[in-house]
């Protein structure tokens, strides 16, 4: 697999194209959605829907370096017939078996927003 990366507009990159931070977010938050998967099947949840965004927060240095100290990633998830209680456990399931969450130097924290049916 080929992919195209520039660096960010502001640091005279291309617009319009990934960015390695772009990716840095995206295999965070893969890594987790993909670990929800397992982990809602695991916990025996009828899981309806599954989206999750992913932000970041750049803290820099008086030098200009950089670093993302914290990852915040938002799951819109939908569930059948269970409780918030078990879902926010299952989440914290998912995010300790990540590799990619528990393997980089931000701190990775999870906002849900969750919603139980019928």
């Amino acid at each position: 697999m080929e992919m195209d990366f520039s660096a960010p507009p502001a640091l005279y990159g291309h617009p319009d194209m990934m960015t390695p931070e772009d990716a840095y977010l995206m295999a965070i938050n893969t890594c987790v959605h993909m670990m929800v998967l397992w982990a809602a099947e695991r916990f025996k949840l009828e899981l309806v829907s599954l989206e999750c965004t992913a932000e970041g927060e750049v803290e820099e240095y008086i030098d200009k370096t950089s670093w993302f100290k914290k990852v915040i990633l938002h799951p819109r998830i939908t569930v059948r017939g269970s409780s918030e209680g078990v879902v926010k456990r299952m989440l914290e399931m998912a995010k300790k078996y990540s590799t990619i969450a528990e393997s980089v130097k931000s701190e990775v924290a999870i906002k849900p927003e969750i919603e139980i049916v019928k």
